[in-house]
């Protein structure tokens, strides 16, 4: 089941740019002022480990995803604990913010979890993340995956305790061999993955789908950092982003018209955020497709309009996003990528 982040929310803002004029000069975007973090790297999952599933983001409406979920994550051979507010409900969120907050929390201190499976994405988890034990954290390192608004997560918890995290598969995701591949081998198997697109050309004398452009060639070193681009910008200027200098940068969105998705590049060039990362990979912009009007841009315009100029290397088409093939892709593990290639290999093992 591939989830859809805009289900439940049909209007993204962008967070406002925080400025402050002097007599004639405009003082710079604030960026991230926390200082460097050593490195967490959780215990790999194992046959008979237990994890615990949380639901942090939007709600769901019917029983049957529950079921999945729970089927999937017992046929890797784990044991499954339900948080107590699984399923809650709040307007379109899965339970107020202190509920949603406070599973976290409870997981991350309950010593018999292994790892914490968020159980889909759609939006909220912005709301949270300043209600999270950023300490008790760090002290109970483990594993925590999702995708989508999940990202928010992500990206504060490994910026405020250097704790790695996963852009993974959601649990109610459809967990065939090319995802489960990618996630046993990381989280299981503790493997240095090397992460490539699929190469068949089925019928066709050429590839046609899943394919890899390269924006700028070149090889690039850099720790991985990204996730979803709408819930990313929305958190620009916070103290949930990492530092961004030498970072490799991925992306990925879904139903977003081409005009918003130029909107979002504009929010991370003026940010500065696209000036400091050593290279960027983009997944899948699915469904991301003027809905009428003249001149739109493309969406291969817009990366060529923001992205070329940087100088560094740079492709689209990874297997990361809404899509039913997805990669594992730690954040805050060192990674090589190769633009011509499309090719991400991580220099290190992201568990222990």
């Amino acid at each position: 089941m591939n989830i859809d982040r805009r289900d439940f929310i049909k209007l993204s803002g962008i967070s406002a740019l925080s400025l402050s004029l002097s007599s004639f000069s405009m003082i710079s975007y604030p960026m991230n002022t926390n200082t460097k973090k050593d490195t967490i790297r959780p215990k790999a999952l194992q046959a008979g480990d237990t994890v615990g599933l949380i639901s942090p983001a939007g709600a769901i409406y019917e029983e049957l995803p529950y079921q999945l979920a729970t089927e999937a994550l017992e046929a890797m051979g784990l044991k499954v604990k339900h948080s107590p507010f699984l399923k809650a409900r709040y307007g379109h969120l899965a339970g107020t913010d202190e509920e949603r907050a406070s599973e976290i929390n409870q997981f991350f201190a309950d010593k018999s979890i292994s790892a914490i499976i968020t159980t889909r994405g759609g939006s909220g988890c912005a709301r949270i993340i300043d209600k999270l034990d950023y300490d008790l954290i760090k002290k109970n390192p483990k594993i925590i995956t999702g995708y989508s608004d999940i990202t928010a997560l992500l990206l504060a918890i490994y910026t405020k305790t250097g704790l790695v995290t996963f852009h993974a598969p959601v649990a109610v995701s459809t967990w065939n061999s090319f995802s489960f591949g990618y996630f046993r081998k990381l989280l299981f198997e503790k493997e240095a993955s090397f992460l490539q697109n699929p190469t068949h050309k089925g019928d066709n004398l050429v590839q046609t789908e899943d394919r890899i452009q390269t924006i700028r060639g070149g090889k690039a070193k850099g720790i991985l950092a990204g996730g979803n681009l709408s819930v990313l910008t929305g958190i620009v200027g916070t103290d949930y982003l990492p530092e961004w200098k030498g970072k490799i940068l991925f992306i990925e969105e879904v139903n977003e018209e081409p005009y918003r998705v130029d909107r979002m590049f504009s929010q991370l060039k003026l940010s500065g955020i696209l000036s400091q990362v050593s290279g960027i990979i983009i997944g899948k912009c699915t469904n991301c497709k003027p809905n009428g009007g003249y001149g739109a841009l493309t969406i291969d315009e817009i990366y060529r309009d923001f992205i070329y100029p940087l100088g560094i290397p740079a492709f689209y088409g990874a297997m990361i996003g809404h899509i039913p093939n997805q990669f594992t892709i730690p954040v805050g593990i060192e990674a090589e990528i190769d633009a011509d290639k499309g090719t991400i290999q991580l220099l290190s093992s992201a568990v222990v």
